[in-house]
């Protein structure tokens, strides 16, 4: 069976994304979805994402890991699937969704997607890092000369080392440029590789920044290898919530697959 997909990228994060209303795809063949992310073999990607029908909201969005695997909340692949969904003329400028992890409110001004991420009650502060769940587990520590830091090879061993274990955290490694900024380099689980970008690891890392006094701004600009995001948030009580991804997302080109 031939399908069209189309490769978007967010920050450099990019995804292979495939409109699934008719349900012709097979959720459940994994390697045929890890040879498609695969970057020698296959169309490459950090992500495989379908678009499908939602009875209560504007579409669906089933996120897949490069190694195949369903998997948690992915921030700048839920900018990339609005941008998708505006693309296919299912949506406007503004719409909810409904991923893995809950409903999401997303709106696009003059092409920068602003994707509303789940609330987020606690923020779990160690001596060298700090610890939360963005929709997807997030390992933050602040590091010194970033630029050179040996991501993928200290990234992992976190990844798969205590208390993480067999279901891993993403992890990332943040260095201070000033009050309200700084840069991100992420490592993240089903990749298993540094990634030029992270949706929900930046904004784990502004949330972790704020509660760690690094900032005192609730606007924080991250760096990424692949480009600018922000995160915009509000506190309460009962910990962060109004929290907004903010960022580019553009359509690379589009092509058929055989599936």
């Amino acid at each position: 069976m031939t399908m069209t997909f189309y490769k978007y990228q967010g920050t450099g994060n990019d995804f292979i994304i495939v409109d699934n209303r008719l349900q012709k795809i097979d959720k459940n063949n994994t390697q045929r979805i890890a040879e498609l992310c695969d970057r020698r073999f296959g169309i490459g990607a950090d992500g495989f994402i379908l678009l499908e029908n939602d009875e209560n909201s504007d579409f669906k969005m089933v996120y897949f890991n490069a190694d195949g695997n369903e998997s948690s909340m992915c921030g700048n692949g839920g900018r990339c699937i609005t941008a998708f969904a505006k693309f296919l003329g299912i949506i406007d400028n503004s719409a909810q969704f409904i991923a893995i992890d809950g409903l999401h409110n997303t709106k696009i001004e003059k092409d920068i997607v602003h994707l509303q991420m789940q609330d987020v009650s606690v923020v779990e502060s160690y001596e060298n890092h700090s610890f939360l769940d963005t929709g997807s587990p997030h390992h933050v520590e602040l590091v010194s000369d970033l630029k050179t830091f040996e991501v993928k090879s200290t990234g992992s061993k976190i990844r798969h080392g205590q208390p993480y274990n067999e279901a891993g955290s993403n992890v990332n490694f943040v260095e201070q440029i000033s009050d309200d900024s700084f840069a991100v380099r992420t490592y993240e689980r089903g990749v298993e590789d540094e990634t030029l970008s992270c949706g929900t690891g930046v904004t784990a890392v502004a949330l972790a920044m704020y509660k760690s006094e690094k900032t005192k701004s609730n606007t924080v600009n991250l760096k990424t290898e692949g480009g600018q995001l922000k995160v915009t948030f509000n506190i309460n009580k009962k910990g962060y919530n109004n929290i907004w991804l903010i960022g580019p997302a553009t359509q690379v080109f589009k092509g058929e697959l055989e599936w």
